[in-house]
């Protein structure tokens, strides 16, 4: 059994392999192959919550499950381990907060690359944590953006925030307000642990693609009612979008919109089914939950690089 350190899942991990490595899944057709419960959370104390995510998948021949502490004292904590389907022997355990964050934002990069316009070149980050970071590290993988706009909400976090990305990327980050960010922006991510909206949808202007991962509870959102009405939604799986995802539960309970506004999940895209952008002035949205075929690819990723 292999153990592995958060610094040997960085290493082993080049974010280009892990954005086509989900391509890859999420195109083919793994509805009779893979078995995925939706994610199980328990309450813990202080409003912290854990998060039970396993998976099985054929046709990779191996199984997974991750499990992951969000707690007040020590953010976001997670671990994973990777099992040989046949024996059920842990092939490799490993360390999963960075794995968690760059398969997060690869699957971010994915819809990305498959949903924005091709000509996208200023990227909006809402929030100043790892996701966020790890957004615009990734992203400049499918699309050259020339500009990074950053909304935090503490100034001074912000601006060391984006000092450090600024030295990391090689490239201009600024720190801005909601409006400027979401009015200026091409592509934008929601990377906060708000729960409710972090800007107004009637900033967003025509054209836009918006990746949302910060929420991922059904009383939680990080958009406003007019950001879904105006948007071309794509979702990670239908079943966990239905069940935890709160930026869309919020106004479909309200009969704001119905289901059949959700216009595709991301195999329906990745696959070719179903195309979401028809035109230059479209806003699309992929919502995302995060779902362990995520983790199982990308800890199977590593496990092989680990190996070779």
């Amino acid at each position: 059994m292999l153990n592995l350190t958060e610094d040997n899942v960085k290493q082993l991990a080049p974010a280009e392999s892990v954005i086509d490595a989900l391509g890859a899944a999420f195109t083919r057709d793994f509805a009779q192959t893979l078995h995925m419960p939706v994610r199980s959370s328990l309450p813990l104390p202080h409003g912290g919550v854990l998060l039970v995510m396993p998976a099985y998948d054929s046709a990779l021949g191996v199984a997974g499950i991750k499990t992951v502490t969000v707690t007040k004292p020590r953010g976001v904590d997670a671990h994973y381990d990777l099992l040989d389907a046949e024996s059920g022997a842990v092939l490799a355990r490993m360390e999963a907060n960075w794995l968690t964050d760059l398969r997060t934002a690869a699957t971010s990069a994915l819809a990305t690359r498959l949903l924005a316009r091709d000509d996208a070149q200023t990227l909006g980050i809402f929030g100043t944590g790892r996701q966020a970071g790890g957004h615009i590290a990734v992203l400049r993988r499918v699309r050259r953006f020339t500009r990074i706009l950053v909304c935090g909400t503490d100034p001074g976090k912000t601006r060391e925030f984006c000092r450090a990305a600024s030295e990391r990327e090689g490239l201009d980050v600024e720190p801005t307000n909601a409006e400027i960010c979401i009015r200026h922006s091409d592509v934008v991510c929601t990377c906060t642990t708000s729960q409710v909206p972090v800007f107004n949808g009637r900033w967003i202007r025509p054209g836009t693609h918006l990746n949302l991962v910060g929420a991922f509870q059904s009383e939680s959102r990080e958009v406003d009612d007019e950001t879904i009405m105006r948007s071309r939604v794509v979702v990670d799986t239908y079943a966990g979008a239905l069940a935890e995802a709160g930026d869309l539960l919020i106004p479909l309970s309200k009969g704001i919109v119905q289901k059949s506004h959700i216009v595709a999940d991301l195999h329906e895209v990745a696959s070719g089914q179903k195309q979401v952008r028809a035109g230059q002035d479209d806003i699309t949205l992929f919502k995302s939950v995060g779902c362990a075929l995520e983790d199982l690819v990308t800890a199977k990723l590593i496990y092989e690089r680990a190996r070779a």
